[in-house]
């Protein structure tokens, strides 16, 4: 028989979880500039401000956020380093897979040439939907709108776009996942590209950037159309230097069509285009194992750009989209090396 004590003990040890489990959950105290970006919110957009209230109450910031978004991969790492991890035998096989299995998509989107490059994105951004984020996207726009002053502006019009998009799409913004950097799906579309670029693909009445694979893909392609995109003109050319001083060249960081095809061939680089002289180029420089490699973008390099404003990521898309173009098309003809 156990004693009285002890049935008095075990009956104190139990109740006491359940009493702290009725106890009422304390609420947030949401931070002054966060308040702010609620009246403003509210008062600029059809959005609820208790709601937007009750969603960035469940907001997190996180380290990790602001760690990766300091140290992104196209300002450390040189071009072959890039370049390897995307040029693997089997992200181009994902690839042919992809092909394969959205050919009727692909074909709708295509305008000779922008198909490899909507290939190539979505293989770089994702590995084909493979890796698409690991975070909430609330605590990513939430973190970096309210915890990172460099661009905070930015991230808090973006948030905006957000909270405006899920009510649009029937997205639950609690539970939607993306990049450190709030970028959504296999195409990783910011909220403001989602819904200013992203199209309907195949006439359901919704866009669904993570598994629709028609939306997907016709979404990418009418991104690069209203960016620009010239059907049927190539995105860029091998090159070489007649004299390695680079002096003639500008040499600032900006990406800019600063030369045209002309311009580039009177200051002695040698590469082949059916381009007419007067065509908008540029030169570009790109860090090899072996030294210094050089290739000239046309306006469709310059295209790519805009959806990731690096020049490592529009050689990679370009490498990867032509070598997946030439495996789905010819694979016993395909190889890494070979798709530049």
């Amino acid at each position: 028989m156990i004693p009285p004590i002890f049935i008095l003990a075990l009956a104190a040890l139990f109740a006491a979880p359940c009493f702290a489990a009725t106890k009422a959950v304390q609420k947030k105290p949401l931070r002054p500039e966060v308040k702010e970006f609620i009246a403003i919110t509210a008062r600029d957009f059809p959005v609820d401000a208790r709601q937007l209230e009750k969603l960035l109450a469940q907001a997190v910031t996180k380290q990790s956020i602001l760690d990766a978004i300091s140290r992104p991969a196209e300002r450390v790492v040189p071009w072959y380093e890039y370049r390897e991890r995307f040029m693997t035998e089997k992200r181009i096989q994902q690839g042919v897979d992809f092909w394969s299995a959205n050919a009727a998509h692909l074909d709708a989107a295509a305008d000779d040439g922008i198909e490899a490059a909507v290939a190539g994105i979505c293989g770089v951004e994702t590995s084909f939907g493979r890796i698409t984020g690991r975070f909430r996207v609330v605590d990513a726009l939430y973190t970096l709108a309210f915890d990172f002053p460099a661009r905070e502006a930015f991230f808090r019009s973006e948030l905006q776009q957000f909270v405006l998009l899920a009510k649009e799409q029937k997205i639950d913004p609690k539970k939607a996942q993306g990049s450190y950097a709030g970028a959504m799906g296999m195409p990783q579309f910011m909220p403001s590209s989602y819904r200013n670029f992203a199209v309907d693909g195949n006439d359901d009445g919704h866009i669904d950037l993570w598994s629709d694979t028609a939306d997907i893909i016709a979404s990418v392609a009418n991104y690069l159309r209203v960016h620009g995109w010239r059907s049927g003109e190539p995105v860029l050319a091998e090159a070489s230097l007649q004299d390695p001083d680079l002096s003639r060249f500008d040499s600032s960081s900006s990406i800019a069509l600063n030369e045209t095809v002309g311009s580039l061939r009177d200051k002695g680089v040698i590469f082949d285009t059916t381009l007419a002289p007067d065509s908008p180029a540029m030169l570009i420089i790109l860090t090899g194992k072996d030294g210094p490699e050089y290739r000239v973008g046309f306006t469709n390099f310059f295209v790519i750009t805009r959806y990731n404003r690096s020049t490592l990521y529009a050689n990679a898309v370009n490498d990867l989209g032509r070598a997946i173009l030439g495996a789905a098309r010819a694979p016993e003809a395909a190889a890494p090396q070979e798709s530049r």
